[in-house]
């Protein structure tokens, strides 16, 4: 677990990143029961109790449908310390390979959001590289 309590209590906080795992999973269309998978697993590791991730997906499904920018996600995580923005970024690159490809829409989200998160580009790289070879 990587976020301070008072971060964890707030579920709006974990309904909006929840939000931006599932765009990153529904961008190119095919929104898998593996992303969803990896979803429910950085949730859990952001410290979201087990019971409460069903739920927390379900209204974060309805944020993502109901919102068309990208910027409603990023709010509340860009102000977060560096290594907790990468550890999001990490979990984004693993939704987009675990389908082993990312296209094109994919691949404009990250850099959005490298710009949004003030994350640079070469550590964007570096974490998809990563998660690249280890998919």
């Amino acid at each position: 677990m990587f976020f301070k309590k008072k971060e964890i209590k707030n579920n709006n906080f974990l309904t909006k990143v929840c939000a931006l795992l599932i765009h990153a999973a529904k961008i190119d269309e095919d929104y898998t029961y593996k992303e969803e998978e990896i979803i429910k697993k950085t949730l859990n590791e952001l410290g979201l109790d087990e019971k409460k991730i069903p739920k927390t997906i379900e209204e974060a499904k309805i944020i993502e449908e109901s919102s068309n920018q990208i910027l409603d996600f990023t709010r509340e995580v860009k102000g977060l310390p560096e290594e907790d923005k990468i550890k999001i970024i990490e979990a984004l690159w693993s939704i987009i390979y675990s389908n082993k490809d990312a296209d094109i829409y994919e691949t404009n989200l990250m850099r959005r959001l490298a710009g949004l998160l003030y994350i640079d580009n070469k550590t964007i790289g570096d974490i998809k590289e990563k998660i690249k070879k280890n998919s």
